[in-house]
């Protein structure tokens, strides 16, 4: 299982893992918005590639942002794996990579948001560690 970062000429590379969490972007659509408006803000893409096939499987989306409360933390935006190759590790090298990362840049903490509904991602990340220490609320414009 391959883990590694995606640059710019990579990003479509991800889209067929994180069309499942964000159904609602097309693949020229994804691309451009990673590449022309999310990485100028500091958004990066890690990928876990499948062995067999050589295909991204899974991915992650994060930006270190800093924050009055807990100083400098690494968000996870997005973390997806592709139906087929769920329970397979792909999520949990990524968080690991990314824990990894985070304590490389200095941050103090690694922080990653899930919708309520997605309870087998929360029954994941509480397994690595990770607790539920607030709500992020949200209101539509």
């Amino acid at each position: 299982m391959k883990i590694a970062e995606l640059g710019a000429d990579g990003t479509e590379q991800a889209y067929d893992a994180m069309r499942q969490l964000r159904p609602h972007l097309t693949s020229a659509g994804f691309v451009r918005l990673v590449n022309e408006v999310q990485r100028p803000q500091g958004y990066r893409l890690v990928a876990s590639w499948d062995a067999l096939s050589g295909r991204v499987v899974a991915a992650a989306g994060f930006r270190v942002q800093h924050m009055l409360a807990h100083g400098p933390v690494l968000q996870v935006d997005d973390l997806s794996t592709i139906p087929a190759a769920r329970g397979q590790g792909h999520a949990s090298r990524l968080l690991a990579w990314l824990e990894r990362e985070a304590r490389f840049l200095g941050c103090a903490q690694l922080h990653l948001t899930a919708g309520t509904h997605r309870y087998d991602a929360h029954r994941l990340y509480l397994r690595h560690g990770f607790a539920i220490r607030s709500f992020q609320l949200s209101r539509q414009l």
